[in-house]
């Protein structure tokens, strides 16, 4: 258990599924309540929380939820705010209390994506630097840079807005759960924001999809978020785009079949102005224009020339 709760205004929510080893190196580093949903392990997590952090709520599933287990954790969760963390990373000591002062000064704040340092290395991940680079227009009583993606380990919420948009849902599971909620809550008129000097610490786990199984399961949650919240168009691009990708993408997409009628019952495609969004986003950057040969004659001074 920490010897100090930085802000009693956030809890930090864990969803796990066999990781003791992962658990046992984190769990002490959250100074924060924790709530731990346990995905249906088949090891002795349960075991390690409740002997780390004897003060951590635990809920234990009898089925993986994949990415709807933080859902879970949020409703259980006491707080106005809350910070996700996954069993291998933790936010840097004063980085709780941080993102809960920004976000009770902005109450528009709905999300707030943390800049991420990944293992000993403590290198940035490079999906920071995008979320740095966003082209979305910032106003005023932004905190930081407007973006409309993140990742879940790394970023905290307003409870309150996160389950009024739906949280994370059981139909796009994990990973790429995070783009239909970022969607909903821009929909809403909430902000996301991309806040540099708030840091999450990620050292990421040995026990790990395979990048081909994680590639499938991205595509996956591509195609039924689209389903879900973004035009046919941009469904019909997706599907097009996965089938001629490679084996990895065309096993995504019968994945994705599978729990597609489910995703259309959830569909409602999202305002007019998170779509325009979601293209600036998308649109290539423009290439650097390649300056004309320079004549080094013709560039040479007068008296040169002679």
């Amino acid at each position: 258990m920490p010897t100090t709760i930085e802000d009693p205004r956030i809890t930090v929510v864990i969803a796990s599924r066999n990781r003791r080893a992962d658990l046992e190196a984190t769990l002490t580093r959250h100074h924060a309540p924790v709530v731990y949903v346990d995905n249906a392990s088949t090891d002795d997590s349960v075991d390690v929380v409740r002997e780390l952090r004897p003060d951590a709520r635990v809920v234990r599933l009898r089925r993986n939820a994949g990415a709807y287990a933080r859902t879970i954790g949020v409703r259980r969760a006491r707080t106005e705010f809350v910070a996700f963390a996954d069993d291998d990373s933790w936010w840097a000591p004063g980085a709780l209390e941080a993102a809960a002062a920004t976000l009770d000064r902005h109450p528009t704040l709905a999300l707030l994506a943390a800049r991420m340092i990944v293992g000993t290395e403590q290198h940035l991940d490079p999906m920071c630097a995008e979320m740095a680079a966003s082209p979305l227009r910032r106003t005023g009583d932004m905190p930081g840079v407007p973006v409309l993606g993140f990742a879940a380990c790394g970023a905290a919420v307003r409870r309150e807005a996160f389950l009024e948009a739906g949280g994370f849902d059981p139909v796009v599971r994990f990973p790429g759960e995070e783009e239909r909620l970022a969607l909903d809550l821009a929909a809403a008129g909430r902000y996301l924001c991309y806040v540099d000097d708030v840091v999450v610490h990620h050292h990421p786990s040995p026990v790990r999809h395979s990048p081909e199984a994680r590639v499938r399961a991205i595509t996956r949650a591509r195609v039924l978020t689209a389903a879900m919240r973004l035009p046919w168009s941009v469904f019909g691009s997706r599907v097009r785009e996965a089938w001629h990708s490679g084996r990895p993408q065309r096993g995504g997409l019968a994945d994705a079949a599978r729990a597609l009628p489910a995703a259309l019952r959830a569909r409602q495609v999202t305002t007019s102005d998170v779509l325009a969004d979601l293209e600036l986003l998308e649109r290539p950057a423009p290439r650097p224009s390649t300056p004309a040969p320079v004549d080094p004659v013709a560039r040479a001074p007068e008296t040169a020339r002679r």
